[in-house]
């Protein structure tokens, strides 16, 4: 049995992106992808907009994949598709593939699975069981293929993946009569919702639930309901897209012996993918969903430098927990370094917090004060690591909004 110095697991923006690097800083890598290409979820998404904080210019989905795919491969990266890791044990990792069953023992395994969106079945959303329910994932892949998709779409979700699937759905010729969401506001970047109206004349129905889908072999109608008011309305359309609503795919993750965090319900970590089991490390949409792709291509590089460090110098230094509470859905990272505080630390709500201040304790003692400058449901806010300064080794940190009064 032997392996190579990292085995990477997913192919997407975080784990090419540190493979990458990992291979430049002479290391062996192999990277195993379970389907049968390689560039995780952005090959599916045929628009601009990729690239832009790693690469520094804008690609389609496709084009960003296929360029991280060959600087992985340039450098030195093996790449192997179609292949699946069963688990991870002391004793290697099993790889399942066309060619067998191989088990490998790398030096330093890093899980970079990404996120996967729930179905209508996990959303509970009622009604006829007719088709034409799908995920922005599964729209991606069929408009991709050539495939019809339907001809009158709504969109259930206001995030950036949302408006990502409306373009979708233009690049079909389908059109999305209505897009809409629980909450109050939209929660992409500002004025989406705005250009969508005036660019693709869709509008957006805020503080509005699917109340039922219609239609036995084929959707017909969507039944919505504002929430506030109860009104009820019936829009006709043979398509629906359910978009966000993210959860990370850490199946593999929990089938190693990892701890998922409670809140972002992927493996705990810290900002340089360390994980509570060493020499196993965790990056991308894995570790917090959902980043956009670029986001997640940093995140990788981040974890390529932790890796790189402790496979010279076989560092192992103690992490403490880094916890939250309500409004706060989630803090992460999860895993802190005493004495070390990361540059940043990503919050995400259950409400909207923009303007409020979260306080750090530690054993009752007050650590710092931030403002937080955003934060609303479906989108995170960044707060400074200094909030963390004078942490000590032991007692989990607590990240709590300060409520007047």
């Amino acid at each position: 049995m032997s392996g190579p110095d990292v085995l990477v697991v997913g192919s997407g923006p975080a784990g090419l992106t540190a493979a990458r690097h990992l291979a430049h800083l002479g290391h062996s890598v192999l990277v195993v992808e379970r389907e049968s290409e390689a560039g995780g979820i952005p090959r599916h998404s045929d628009h601009p907009g990729f690239g832009l904080r790693d690469l520094h210019r804008s690609l389609t989905g496709p084009e960003y994949s296929r360029r991280l795919v060959g600087r992985a491969v340039t450098a030195g990266a093996e790449l192997r598709c179609s292949t699946t890791v069963t688990s991870l044990t002391e004793a290697g990792a099993t790889l399942v593939s066309p060619a067998g069953i191989e088990v490998v023992r790398p030096s330093a395994v890093l899980l970079a699975t990404g996120a996967r969106e729930r179905p209508r079945s996990a959303r509970g959303i009622p009604g006829d069981r007719g088709a034409g329910v799908m995920t922005t994932g599964q729209l991606q892949q069929m408009v991709r293929a050539g495939m019809p998709v339907g001809t009158r779409a709504v969109v259930l979700g206001a995030e950036h993946v949302s408006y990502s699937a409306v373009l979708t759905l233009r690049h079909a010729g389908v059109r999305t009569v209505a897009m809409v969401t629980e909450l109050d506001r939209a929660q992409s970047v500002l004025g989406a919702p705005s250009a969508a109206r005036a660019l693709l004349g869709v509008g957006l129905r805020t503080s509005t639930v699917v109340a039922r889908i219609e239609g036995r072999r084929r959707v017909e109608a969507i039944v919505l309901r504002h929430r506030h008011t109860g009104r009820r309305e019936v829009v006709e359309a043979d398509l629906l897209v359910t978009t966000g609503d993210w959860v990370p795919d850490a199946d593999l993750a929990r089938r190693a012996g990892l701890e998922l965090d409670a809140g972002t319900r992927g493996p705990a970590s810290a900002l340089d993918g360390r994980t509570g089991r060493p020499g196993l490390y965790a990056a991308g949409n894995l570790v917090h969903p959902v980043e956009t792709a670029d986001r997640c291509a940093l995140g990788g590089r981040r974890a390529a430098r932790g890796i790189d460090a402790q496979l010279r110098s076989a560092r192992a230094g103690g992490l403490i927990r880094l916890e939250f509470g309500p409004p706060l859905a989630w803090a992460w990272p999860n895993l802190i370094e005493p004495g070390r505080p990361p540059d940043h630390i990503l919050v995400r709500a259950t409400e909207p917090v923009r303007g409020s201040q979260v306080v750090a304790r530690q054993a009752g003692r007050t650590l710092g004060r931030a403002r937080v400058r955003g934060g609303m449901p479906n989108r995170h806010a960044s707060l400074p690591g200094t909030l963390l300064s004078g942490m000590r080794d032991g007692d989990p940190v607590v990240l709590e909004l300060d409520r007047p009064g």
